[in-house]
């Protein structure tokens, strides 16, 4: 089985708590979007074997990587091993906040589903990924929803109008931990996500665009200036509205139509460039 699996943006996130475990309460409304990884399924003779194209990417020790786990998970779950190999081609940037090891997880579920016949439930894919990262469970559906609690609890959303991302990222990431540990010293967030589930109810693009945010944002300029110069370009070069994604540092800008985003395309310079659309699910097959 060969599958598209989609990144994601968020179009809201608000910082709403901490846990006594550590991790953060949130409230943000994801969006997938046609920038995607290739990920093939395949069986194999025994035991796991991942690919990964261009050879060189960095995906981690294997007991840490996403697909992995997937696999390890499931297998755990079903009491049984599945003999695999999965070739993965990553065409989503890592540590952009773009859920690309999320997306590659979330597809490799629903690719072990189809190929061995198991007949899992969205919502049992969806547990099975709470287990390896806190917006797998959104990858494995997708489309338009608001996330809450670690991003695992899901609710649907109104879908957006119909527009255009450019995606850009620059050389620099930042570490996840480090951006919420500086969140924490500072002040308390803006509540976006209210105001982007209006704007999405409304229909209208302006009002979507007015309402983007991310309360990690702030954190993440300072760390990388580059975020906040790629964000003033993007609004520069004719994005209706931009902000971060996730924990960043990957920044997307909503551009009216082609020859809108086609044209800030050819003006905005930087580590990594995407022209891409919303999409209404999580991964399809290639």
């Amino acid at each position: 089985m060969r599958l598209r699996a989609y990144a994601k943006i968020n179009l809201a996130l608000d910082v709403v708590g901490r846990r006594p475990d550590g991790y953060h309460e949130l409230r943000t409304v994801m969006q997938s979007i046609s920038l995607a990884d290739e990920v093939s399924v395949e069986r194999a003779s025994e035991g796991f074997e991942l690919l990964v194209d261009p050879h060189r990417t960095e995906v981690g020790p294997r007991e840490k990587n996403t697909v992995y786990r997937a696999w390890r998970l499931l297998c755990d779950r079903l009491g049984e091993e599945l003999p695999v190999r999965v070739a993965l081609r990553k065409n989503v940037p890592a540590g952009a906040g773009l859920g690309g090891g999320s997306a590659d997880a979330a597809a490799v579920l629903r690719g072990l589903d189809g190929l061995f016949g198991l007949g899992l439930s969205v919502e049992e894919m969806r547990e099975v990924g709470s287990g390896i990262g806190a917006d797998v469970p959104f990858c494995v559906s997708g489309g338009t929803a608001l996330g809450e609690g670690v991003g695992e609890v899901l609710s649907p959303a109104p879908p957006p109008p119909d527009h255009r991302v450019l995606v850009v990222k620059p050389r620099r990431g930042a570490d996840t931990a480090a951006v919420y540990r500086a969140y924490d010293a500072g002040p308390d967030g803006g509540g976006a996500s209210g105001r982007v589930l209006r704007a999405l109810r409304s229909g209208g693009l302006a009002e979507l665009a007015g309402a983007l945010g991310n309360d990690l944002a702030p954190v993440a300029k300072r760390m990388v200036p580059e975020v906040a110069e790629l964000e003033g370009k993007l609004l520069e070069a004719g994005a209706v509205g931009a902000s971060m994604t996730g924990s960043g540092t990957a920044v997307y800008g909503l551009f009216r139509d082609e020859d809108a985003v086609a044209r800030a395309n050819e003006r905005v310079d930087a580590h990594f460039v995407g022209v891409c659309a919303p999409v209404p699910l999580g991964s399809e097959p290639a």
